[in-house]
Parts: C-alpha cells; structure tokens; sequence
C-alpha cells in the first residue's frame, strides 16, 4: 500500500477440536530507525515454530538472520532456504505418519533505505511479490474473508480504512470457522517510520473490535431486507417500470428413456392398485 501495510494475525492453533491452544503467529524484527520485518505463520505449528528458530538462530556461525539480511528479497529468500531445510529433517518421518507439510508465511517491513515491500512464502519454499495488481496477501483460513477485501481494499486505500477493513474479514472467518480464534494481533506499519508505532492485541473485550462485530452484522442484515425479493412473471411486459423480475422458463429436464430400453417401476399408486382385490357385487 502507498501509506504502510496492515498485518492482522489471529491466535488459535488446534491438532483436534479436543485439543485447542493460543499461540502467537506474529512474529516482529524490529531495530528502530534501521528496519521493522514482520513475519506471520500459517499451518503446523511444530514446523512454523522451527522454521521460525531458524530464522533468529541459525544453525550455524555467521549464517544470516531477519536481524541482519540486507534486504526484503533476501529475507524471503532466506525463509525459503529454512522452509526447506525444516523439510528435509521432517518431511519423511511426517509422511510415516499421514501428516502433511503444512505450513506458509507472509513477509513485510521496510529496511533503512529501501521501499516497503510484501511477499508469500509457500510449503516448497517459493516465494511471489505483492504488487499495484495484487496489493495483498492472506494465508490460513482465507476463504470467508476474502470477499470484503476484495470488495474494499486498493492500493491507495488508507491506513485506518485499511485497518478496519482487515478487522471485518476477520470477524466474518471467526463467525464461520472455529479453527480461527481471539485474540488477534494488529499491527499498522506506517512507511518510511522505521519502527512500530501502532499495535494492539484485541480480545473479546476490546471495544472497537466489538462494535465491529455488531455493526457489521446489523448493517448486512439491514441491507438485505432493503433488496427487493425474487419475483416470477411468465410475461416480461407485464412487470411494472421499475421492478425486476425471473421469466419463467423451462428448467433443463432429463431425457425420459425410450419404452422397451428400460424398465419403468411403477410408482406406489400403480402398485397399490395392482395388488387391490377386485370389487365384487354384494
């Protein structure tokens, strides 16, 4: 975006709906005034956690951290270097067990010098680049907050408009997914700043968060009472101006099959009378 990013991040993981837990899928990287990297996690969390140790100790002397690449691009090349080595000590004793490599992360900030950027970090360790065309990104449980983003959001949409915006896809995952939970960590990075100046950590008993869960649900309700219902007419010019309506027309019937190539059963009438005793004169 042309005035920050906007990173929200839910808190619940779960292995079973008998075995739910909290844990933080924000992770930040921040040295005031020289860069502020945030990175968010998706999938098994034994793995994201280790890839995310990885990240600030690695394995070896003098390998490169989130502390000290000297770009985003290397950042995320850096994550998919250790999305692939957490593969190769896991990936098999996992298939012994049917669990799958599960796991994705999403990448943005700024360094001292440098444009904001954002990317998408995959299970194979591949990464893509937001941009003008796709100015965001969502991992995990996407699909029933995607449609108000993509309804909302451009390029140039405000931070704060950003923010709100961000919060209602969340609530409308949380009200149809129980795999997604409070509370939520928000964070808006405001360009060039160089160091988190707005953060919060959103509970059930933040205000705003549940003033937006109410006026949200009020609002869709009221306007769909105010969209007029279906109505059905066999005669488009009979409709009054204004009004809009379906033409009846004939719905796509099966063939029937043609007598001698199939046996039609007969249906409970044909069989009750069938199996009736004649009626005979008294």
């Amino acid at each position: 975006m042309s005035d920050g990013l906007v990173f929200l991040s839910d808190t619940r993981t779960n292995a079973g709906v008998d075995h739910v837990s909290t844990f933080r899928k924000m992770a930040v990287f921040e040295q005031p005034g020289e860069r502020v990297l945030v990175l968010m996690t998706a999938g098994n969390l034994a793995l994201t956690q280790s890839v995310v140790q990885l990240l600030t100790e690695p394995t070896h002397p003098g390998g490169q951290t989130l502390w000290t690449v000297p770009s985003l691009f290397e950042a995320a090349r850096l994550i998919g270097e250790a999305v692939r080595e957490v593969y190769k000590q896991h990936a098999a004793a996992l298939q012994e067990f049917n669990v799958e490599f599960n796991c994705s992360f999403l990448l943005g900030g700024q360094i001292h010098g440098q444009k904001m950027r954002l990317f998408q970090i995959y299970a194979a360790g591949n990464f893509i680049e937001a941009s003008t065309m796709n100015p965001y990104f969502q991992i995990g449980e996407a699909k029933y907050g995607k449609p108000i983003i993509d309804r909302v959001i451009t390029p140039s949409t405000p931070l704060d408009e950003l923010a709100k915006c961000a919060l209602i896809s969340m609530d409308s995952t949380l009200r149809s997914n129980v795999s997604v939970g409070l509370p939520l960590d928000l964070l808006v990075y405001e360009k060039d700043s160089l160091r988190v100046t707005k953060y919060a950590l959103i509970d059930h008993t933040n205000e705003y968060y549940q003033m937006i869960h109410s006026t949200w649900g009020e609002r869709l309700r009221q306007v769909f009472t105010e969209i007029p219902d279906p109505k059905w007419t066999s005669s488009p010019q009979a409709v009054p101006a204004g009004e809009r309506s379906f033409k009846v027309e004939a719905p796509p019937r099966a063939d029937m099959p043609i007598a001698g190539d199939i046996e039609l059963v007969p249906t409970p009438a044909q069989t009750l009378a069938q199996e009736a005793p004649p009626l005979r004169d008294a």
